[in-house]
């Protein structure tokens, strides 16, 4: 018997989850809370995996690790290791105009084809771009660019600025795997490799993956295969095993959510979490110059088409305020209410929107009458409107030839249940409830077993009872005519 960890640290906060590897069961659990913001000094993420780590009661009976992160962070790195600035996260959209920049100087076709995706303010290659124009000073110091998970990899094996660490600012030590160097934005899912022409581009620097010949180039962190061990935890952390824990490359949080859920051809994913995201299990890489799919890379060597969206759970959160309901409430009233809410439709852009590109975009209710003014509908629209984003994210999959032959419905809001019985209504694909878990976290784990046994685990997967499939496809047809689409 053999105990492996994952970590999940995502926008909101740091969970370790400690797992049999032989049977999936879960051993222990830690959680720590991260601040709110759209950018975020990463000693804060840090400080939060210290403190979960140790509310799951350490590693001294662990044998590997792996860590899963929110995609897109850029954490900015100084010669001595420092962070130069505050990380900007996948939420920050400051850096839109320089995603309409690269497009328009290098063509959403030819990105597509080389990144994968047409880039928009979420992608990292944006973000670099954002800090060359309006920080030039900040710029000049960057020796290298990582993501959350490379960084929280890199500091767990005792890496980290010069006095703050055991093992000092070892750049070429960084290490990420595929699925989340894919979604920078300058490294290619179909070559499998940086276009580190693309970085230039974005930076106005040379860089090079770590590992490779010196000559002042900004590092980038070396992509570890999804086996692949990048070394171990330092021994002066969290009571590590004396016969050293072994550390996976990690992976993006929603590649590490496909791992544990065990997700295959045929799967399609929907997580409603602070974003919303579609995603599927692919057998080639996709490019899709419309921009709705970005083609990432997954965790296993497959690949991970996706569509995402900004506003998920947080659109319930609003309503709900707004009526001044709890949300046991709020699902009363929206089950009260006919599929489609009598014809309110709300189009939930509370923050923007991603998919489609619409960064500047304000929310909206349409249809509302004297009659369909009610508390009922509203919440039954809010519920719609958020799957309904969703849903053309589903058919923006299918329509790439990736078949959807169950989807899997996972996040916070789907606890509630009128959005379970929302989404047998608004998807056109049987629903599957996986019961309620840390699967981002528990795919981190998947990937430290893989690397520990050579073979990936085949853990068991529960569900709760499926809510009925009822298809109104009138919901989705309202949807679009009010959001223009």
């Amino acid at each position: 018997m053999a105990y492996v960890a994952g970590v999940d640290s995502s926008t909101q906060s740091c969970k370790v989850v400690v797992v049999d590897s032989g049977t999936g069961a879960t051993v222990r659990e830690g959680k720590a809370a991260h601040p709110d913001g759209t950018e975020i000094d990463p000693r804060h993420w840090w400080d939060a995996l210290q403190a979960a780590m140790h509310d799951a009661g350490g590693l001294a009976d662990v044998s590997a690790v792996a860590v899963a992160g929110q995609q897109h962070g850029m954490v900015l790195l100084d010669s001595d290791g420092q962070v130069v600035r505050p990380a900007l996260l996948w939420n920050d959209t400051r850096s839109a105009p320089s995603a309409e920049d690269l497009v328009a100087e290098v063509g959403a076709a030819e990105l597509a084809a080389r990144c994968g995706s047409v880039p928009v303010a979420s992608l990292t290659i944006t973000k670099v771009r954002w800090v060359r124009d309006n920080e030039p000073e900040n710029a000049a110091r960057v020796a290298a660019v990582a993501l959350p998970h490379d960084w929280l990899s890199w500091r767990l094996r005792g890496f980290g600025p010069v006095g703050e660490s055991p093992l000092g600012p070892d750049l070429d030590q960084l290490a990420t795997d595929r699925s989340d160097a894919s979604g920078t934005g300058y490294w290619s899912p179909a070559a499998g490799s940086y276009d580190l022409e693309l970085f230039q581009l974005a930076f106005g620097r040379t860089a090079r993956e770590a590992g490779s010949p010196r000559d002042g180039a900004v590092v980038l962190p070396r992509v570890a295969a999804p086996d692949e061990s990048i070394g171990t935890v330092h021994p002066s952390l969290f009571n590590a095993a004396p016969d050293g824990v072994r550390l996976a490359a990690g992976a993006g949080d929603n590649a590490a959510g496909a791992l544990g859920l065990g997700a295959a051809a045929g799967d399609v994913v929907v997580s409603v979490g602070t974003s919303g995201t579609v995603f599927a299990v692919a057998e080639a890489p996709g490019s899709d110059p419309t921009g709705t799919i970005a083609g990432f890379a997954d965790a296993s060597g497959a690949y991970l088409p996706i569509a995402v969206t900004l506003n998920a759970a947080r659109v319930l959160g609003s309503v709900s305020t707004l009526l001044g309901v709890t949300f046991d409430e709020f699902a009363d009233l929206a089950l009260a209410a006919q599929p489609g809410s009598a014809g309110v439709v709300l189009v939930p852009y509370f923050e923007g929107e991603r998919t489609p590109n619409l960064p500047d975009a304000k929310a909206s209710f349409h249809g509302l009458s004297i009659a369909s003014t009610t508390r009922e509908n509203i919440s039954r629209a809010a519920i719609e409107g958020m799957l309904c984003g969703l849903a053309g994210g589903l058919e923006a999959i299918v329509d790439s030839g990736v078949e959807a032959k169950r989807l899997l419905l996972i996040g916070g809001a789907v606890q509630n249940p009128a959005v379970q019985a929302v989404a047998g209504q608004v998807f056109d694909v049987p629903v599957v409830i996986p019961s309620p878990g840390e699967y981002v976290a528990r795919g981190a784990a998947v990937q430290a077993a893989w690397m520990l046994a050579g073979s990936r685990p085949d853990w068991p997967l529960e569900t709760a009872p499926a809510p009925a499939s009822d298809h109104h496809p009138e919901i989705l047809a309202n949807y679009k005519a009010a959001a223009g689409r």
